[in-house]
């Protein structure tokens, strides 16, 4: 059952990308926890926020998500270093990307009985173990490029 609601999530997650990733980009534009996206154009960021969230089901649902996970977030802290992005500002816009996908699942109402809320906990148990993963493989990779 876990796996019915983990496979609806992310049929969502990768059906409303867009109105996800531009949920996300008003937010993080705004945000004064992110100045340095604030000058970053729109289109830019919505772009690396979709392809987030494209990618995430293929993170989600593998059977060895550190593999996945460190392609994406290698790149996604070096494209965000060279940007200039400080990288506690490159966690925080992550962590705004994860709090967008529940908080879209949310308003479209996917759960709404006390097992598909049971089976919400266990799926954003998962969610948090992805993001584990990630902040350890972005500070890793930002730390390698500060010295080098």
């Amino acid at each position: 059952m876990a796996k019915a609601f983990a496979a609806k999530l992310m049929e969502v997650t990768e059906r409303h990308a867009r109105d996800i990733a531009e949920n996300w980009c008003r937010d993080v534009v705004r945000n004064p926890r992110t100045p340095s996206y604030h000058g970053i154009s729109r289109d830019k960021l919505t772009a690396q926020a979709i392809e987030f969230y494209d990618n995430f089901s293929r993170m989600f649902l593998s059977p060895k998500p550190y593999r996945e996970e460190e392609q994406y977030f290698t790149r996604y802290a070096e494209f965000s270093f060279r940007d200039n992005i400080p990288m506690h500002e490159a966690l925080y816009a992550l962590i705004l990307m994860r709090r967008h996908i529940w908080l879209y699942a949310q308003f479209q109402a996917i759960f709404t009985t006390a097992v598909e809320l049971q089976q919400a906990v266990e799926s954003l148990n998962h969610t948090i173990l992805l993001f584990d993963y990630a902040i350890y493989i972005i500070t890793r990779r930002y730390q390698e490029l500060a010295c080098s």
